[in-house]
């Protein structure tokens, strides 16, 4: 557990939500993807990496990564969707296998296309005015989280699988979440510099194979020249939160920032 010393509000090195219970239950923020801020978080891009992305004093507005609470060892993920700080959408999941960090479930490339959670989300919290919930990568869709999910030559860091699941041998570019990229190496990543053009941080939710479709949908900017991805609206960006003992993620609110609900902690 982190020492209980030295907090430090509005500082996001390491976020850490105390929730009213007996256990002190605490959430530590592990990543942020704005997948409109210059920066692509693609397949190969810091996932399975002990390295810092981005800086803590944005933390909510960019890409972020924290390397010391990627090392940390979780039961519980939660996923929020916010906008600039004010979050929108919560789901909270349970992992399968117990005590291991972030950085061992996203360095296990090959095999890969593990189920990391089990019986599906333990918490479900969407504001009623949240947009995009039709095929929102996360939100629009049931089920347990995939992660490292690789087929053929593609990949997808963390997808659902109430969503489609490319089969492994099959090339059909039809597996859309977080951390995305076509044309890669998603069992080792020894080249991740290949194929630039094919990278993408967020999708949304579609039937777009490979052999038919022509136009896949992208949120936001942070993607490749690929031909046929279309720029789309970004529905928000995904933070993503860990913890050994917290099953559930504090109520949102219209007004409230993540900020606001939170305590900051250095390690």
């Amino acid at each position: 557990m982190i020492r209980q010393s030295r907090i430090v509000l509005l500082s996001a090195a390491l976020v850490a939500i105390s929730l009213a219970c007996s256990h002190d239950p605490e959430w530590h923020l592990a990543m942020n993807l704005n997948p409109s801020d210059g920066h692509i978080m693609h397949y190969c891009e810091g996932w399975h990496t002990d390295s810092f992305i981005g800086d803590e004093s944005n933390a909510f507005f960019k890409d972020y990564k924290n390397k010391y609470v990627w090392k940390e060892p979780a039961n519980y993920i939660a996923i929020v969707r916010h906008q600039n700080g004010v979050a929108d959408a919560v789901k909270v999941w349970r992992f399968k296998h117990w005590g291991l960090s972030l950085l061992q479930r996203f360095s296990d490339m090959n095999p890969g296309r593990r189920i990391e959670t089990h019986g599906g989300d333990i918490q479900r919290t969407i504001l009623p005015n949240a947009p995009n919930m039709l095929d929102d990568p996360i939100f629009s869709v049931d089920g347990d989280l995939a992660f490292n999910w690789g087929y053929s030559n593609n990949g997808a860091r963390i997808a659902l699988n109430g969503s489609y699941l490319s089969p492994r041998n099959v090339n059909d570019d039809n597996t859309h979440g977080l951390g995305n990229h076509f044309a890669i190496e998603p069992f080792s990543c020894k080249n991740p510099t290949m194929h630039p053009e094919w990278r993408h941080e967020a999708s949304v939710i579609q039937d777009c194979p490979l052999s038919s479709c022509k136009k896949v949908k992208i949120q936001g900017t942070d993607h490749g020249t690929g031909p046929s991805y279309v720029t789309g609206p970004v529905y928000g960006q995904y933070a993503l939160f860990v913890s050994q003992n917290a099953r559930y993620f504090p109520t949102i609110g219209r007004r409230q920032r993540l900020q606001t609900i939170i305590r900051m902690r250095y390690k």
